[in-house]
């Protein structure tokens, strides 16, 4: 049996996608002839579509047509106007909740990690050397490559240092409204599950963002804080360094890898460069793995608030209380009135990229993004950069923005990422692993020691969703236990670490 030309994703849909590039006059479809040539992944009118009708995907209105479309025409991104988003007020909560035995049972229970003594454990055993201040970014980076070379082949049991640098803590309103998103996330990830319960942080001296703004008063010790405005010169300052660094790598080299329960595992999902396949092979798989691991007891973070904003309804059906469906809605609308505030809108999201590969729209775009999310029930719902405080489905609101989003959920605590992709992006964070799952065959082949799994096959026919998911699961579990590295880490291609910072920059 021949794969199909086109794929409708419900019977309501009156547009399919084209599996790869469909010439002109090509029947895919009994009495459905192409009118012109439909690029791979682009929509193509199912039927006749009177101007300002219904463009339907996955059973929701992507838009309404600017002129009447006749059947076997490719819909584009230029043909749409976009439809209002959903209200949030008295969302139906609780509506679509699966019962726990629903979803599909993980096929290992256990994983081999670090045990940290509060929150989940460490898939990788760093020291991390955090920054208050941009200022002190190029003395760490330095002072960091000195310590792999000079220190680090002394501790075998030591996977790496890393330097936390970022853009915030001084020439910035340090008491603003919206100051606390950056200092959270800062004050997090000193606390990483990562790095052990080590805490080395290097600040300049003069910054508004001090050490009692990031650490509680126990912490701010000789041992744990450094200032490089108290050094003579620079060979004090980098001896300083090392001298610290090295007390903490005796600690770290002591820990062990430990056999755990899924339950002290804490995975991020998330999506970029993303195309019309996304919400068809990538993202229902890694849902798909998601699923089996909240079923087997581990926390699951999925976020990027405008591409779940056209959906945002739909996950209010899956949150277990009416107190997670109102922060879901709280940190929807606290997103609108930020975007309205920069005079854009929603559809500010999708990139040429996006658009190229197939999405016409932000709408288009959420109800792929949507299905990394799985089916499990929603049980808590985050603030940028918060950690969590239970275990399951965990909606963690952050910007859609690649280099943003991964942050925040570090900042939440991920021990590891599972990345979907339709474009490709060789994005990669270096305190926790980030494994790289595409869309689509071709991706596959153009970049096969880039991408660690590939969907593609469920687009063809070849593999069923449930197969890639488990796939992408025991994958999971390899990388989160140290036997296997993803192809970001094995080439060290690691973004720098970008704060998500709302607040006014004086």
């Amino acid at each position: 049996m021949s794969a199909p030309l086109i794929i409708q994703v419900t019977e309501r849909d009156n547009v399919a996608i084209a599996v790869e590039d469909i010439a002109a006059g090509v029947e895919v479809r009994p009495g459905l002839v192409t009118r012109e040539p439909i690029p791979q992944a682009h929509k193509v009118a199912l039927g006749d579509i009177a101007k300002n009708g219904e463009i339907i995907r996955y059973g929701v209105v992507l838009g309404y047509a600017k002129d009447a479309i006749p059947a076997g025409s490719w819909i584009n991104e230029h043909m749409l106007h976009l439809p209002k988003s959903p209200a949030l007020d008295d969302m139906p909560w609780g509506t679509n909740v699966k019962p726990m035995a629903d979803l599909p049972n993980p096929p290992r229970t256990t994983w081999m990690g670090y045990r940290n003594k509060t929150g989940p454990a460490g898939t990788r055993n760093l020291l991390g050397i955090v920054t208050t201040v941009q200022c002190a970014a190029g003395v760490v980076k330095v002072a960091v490559e000195r310590i792999k070379k000079e220190l680090l082949p002394q501790y075998p049991n030591v996977d790496g240092v890393v330097a936390i640098t970022h853009p915030y803590g001084c020439g910035v309103a340090i008491n603003a409204p919206m100051a606390p998103i950056p200092i959270r996330a800062i004050t997090n990830v000193i606390r990483h599950p990562n790095f052990g319960g080590e805490i080395m942080v290097v600040g300049l001296g003069c910054e508004k963002l001090t050490y009692d703004r990031v650490l509680p008063p126990e912490d701010i010790t000789p041992e744990n804080c450094l200032t490089l405005q108290d050094w003579k010169g620079h060979d004090a300052m980098m001896q300083a360094i090392m001298d610290m660094a090295k007390a903490k790598l005796e600690k770290l080299n002591l820990r062990r890898r430990e056999e755990l329960p899924l339950s002290e595992l804490l995975i991020g999902m998330q999506c970029g460069g993303s195309d019309a396949f996304s919400g068809l092979t990538a993202n229902p798989s890694a849902g798909y793995a998601a699923d089996m691991l909240v079923k087997g007891g581990a926390t699951v973070l999925f976020s990027e608030v405008t591409e779940v904003r056209d959906g945002v309804h739909m996950l209010a059906a899956r949150c277990v209380s009416a107190e997670v469906r109102d922060k879901l809605a709280a940190e929807m609308k606290w997103y609108d009135d930020y975007l309205d505030a920069g005079g854009v809108d929603r559809d500010a999201n999708p990139t040429p990229g996006n658009k190229k590969g197939g999405l016409a729209n932000i709408v288009e775009k959420a109800m792929g993004s949507i299905a990394k999310s799985g089916t499990s029930p929603i049980v808590e719902v985050l603030s940028p950069a918060e950690k969590p405080t239970k275990h399951g489905l965990i909606y963690a609101a952050t910007p859609a923005s690649d280099i943003v989003c991964g942050p925040s959920q570090v900042a939440s605590g991920i021990g590891l990422q599972v990345f979907m992709t339709g474009r490709g992006t060789p994005y990669g964070l270096d305190v926790s692993p980030v494994i790289k799952v595409c869309s689509r065959n071709e991706m596959k082949e153009h970049w096969f020691d880039l991408i660690d799994i590939s969907a593609g096959p469920v687009a063809t026919g070849e593999a069923t969703i449930a197969e890639v998911g488990a796939e992408i699961f025991n994958l999971i579990l390899d990388v989160a236990s140290g036997t296997k590295q993803p192809y970001s880490d094995q080439y060290g291609f690691h973004n720098d670490m970008c704060i998500f910072n709302p607040a006014p920059i004086t």
